[in-house]
């Protein structure tokens, strides 16, 4: 990573994801797999298809991931970025099994190989109870793509958004909600009260994620609603901006996100708010 960010206005921001198409920028999607043979992903090219298993020993050992999504959820991701970023380059690494369920080691694994491989923005729509004991599963790494300028776009709990969930309880992850419209805007999320109060949880983004036809596992095409499929719409703005600024900092790209979102309002509240 660079010791010096570029720094740039607002209006050059939302002037870059107008016009930026993702070009240069690898994106890694952290989920169940990418279905390759999809008729709606058959033109995908992925730069890594990577899967993980842990062994009866303790060892996470690499496998081939031969195009399968062992779910239908990473093949909805990967679609979703696609569609807003079609030049990013995308990378498939598979944590989540035939249930979405992973391991800690496995998901820490994968992350660390997506950034020794220099991808710069690392998708994951997933998310696990912000117990305290967890935090040494998680911490390490999401610290470790800070330090490398890798950003980290994660989902928030789709039964009640308030809830705390790893990793999107980080401050230096971009957590996204979903919302009810139609439009490809970001939405600063917070709800702020008259009284002037913070909100009271980090979700802190919102993007079109309600009744989405998506393409899933066995060529199949689904209705689904959840963050995991607006986390991957604000990955894929992120990665527009990246195209024509990549030497933005976390830090410095969440907050021109925060700067350039469209106000909340209550029209778009989902079925999590």
């Amino acid at each position: 990573m660079r010791h010096r960010s570029v720094w740039i206005t607002p209006p050059d921001a939302q002037n870059a994801i107008r016009t930026g198409q993702g070009r240069g920028i690898k994106i890694a999607i952290v989920d169940s797999g990418i279905e390759l043979s999809h008729p709606k992903l058959r033109h995908l090219r992925l730069l890594d298809d990577i899967g993980f298993e842990k062994t009866a020993s303790g060892i996470v050992e690499r496998t081939v991931g031969a195009g399968v999504d062992k779910y239908g959820h990473g093949t909805a991701v990967a679609f979703v970025i696609n569609r807003i970023a079609p030049e990013a380059q995308l990378g498939s690494f598979r944590v989540l099994d035939e249930n979405l369920g992973s391991k800690y080691i496995i998901i820490e694994e994968a992350v660390r190989i997506a950034i020794d491989r220099g991808y710069h923005i690392i998708n994951c729509s997933f998310g696990s109870d912000a117990k305290l004991e967890a935090i040494k599963h998680f911490k390490p790494w999401i610290d470790l793509s800070y330090r490398y300028g890798v950003h980290v776009v994660t989902a928030c709990n789709n039964a009640d958004f308030r809830s705390a969930e790893w990793p999107g309880y980080f401050p230096t992850a971009i957590v996204v909600n979903m919302a009810k419209t139609d439009s490809d805007d970001v939405f600063f999320r917070w709800d702020v009260p008259p009284q002037g109060d913070f909100a009271q949880h980090l979700v802190e983004f919102a993007a079109r994620g309600v009744d989405l036809e998506l393409p899933w596992n066995q060529g199949q095409v689904v209705k689904r609603t959840g963050s995991s499929f607006a986390a991957p719409h604000v990955a894929g703005m992120l990665a527009r901006l990246l195209s024509q600024y990549p030497h933005l900092k976390p830090p410095v790209a969440k907050a021109l996100l925060q700067e350039i979102a469209v106000p909340w309002e209550p029209s778009y509240i989902g079925p999590n708010s």
